[in-house]
């Protein structure tokens, strides 16, 4: 079975919080079901810290893993450290199994600048990597819909996250 990985865009943190959690963060509580208005794509097995992160090296032509990375948005740490051994797991944010990062505002703009011939070699490079088990077709599409949320987002002043349950 495959990780669903869902990419959305946001005005800030809250409001991402808000549509991909529940309202104040509130998992157990009712989650506004109307996704309309929400522009969002959904992926399998395209985590954001490896996967997308080589088509963000990629894209700018550097090894993968030099700088930025995705940031944990929520659970939050600061009001619910994560469980370990002497902290119980049930009854906390972490038992959700939610998890919601936000994407660094470089990816979203190295995305955003992504122009329609580099598609091809960016597809063929990253279709190429142990993690990802698409042909090239489907990378091809997966890059573009990646480059055209990114500019739909960079275009209304807001950020990148990604939702998924682990």
């Amino acid at each position: 079975m495959s990780v669903i990985f869902e990419y959305f865009w946001a005005a800030d943190r809250d409001a991402a919080v808000e549509w991909a959690i529940g309202p104040d963060g509130d998992w157990l509580g009712e989650r506004p079901r109307d996704e309309t208005g929400v522009d969002r794509i959904d992926v399998k097995r395209i985590d954001a810290d490896v996967v997308l992160g080589q088509l963000i090296a990629f894209a700018e032509g550097g090894p993968a893993g030099s700088g930025t990375a995705p940031r944990l948005v929520w659970p939050d740490l600061d009001k619910v450290p994560y469980p370990h051994e002497t902290y119980p797991l049930a009854g906390t944010a972490w038992d959700s199994g939610l998890i919601l990062e936000h994407i660094p505002e470089g990816w979203r703009d190295t995305l955003a600048g992504v122009v329609a011939d580099a598609v091809p070699m960016l597809a063929l490079q990253w279709c190429d990597i142990a993690e990802m088990s698409w042909d090239y077709e489907e990378a091809a599409e997966c890059v573009r819909m990646f480059v055209g949320l990114a500019q739909r987002a960079r275009a209304a002043g807001a950020q990148l996250y990604c939702r998924f349950c682990a």
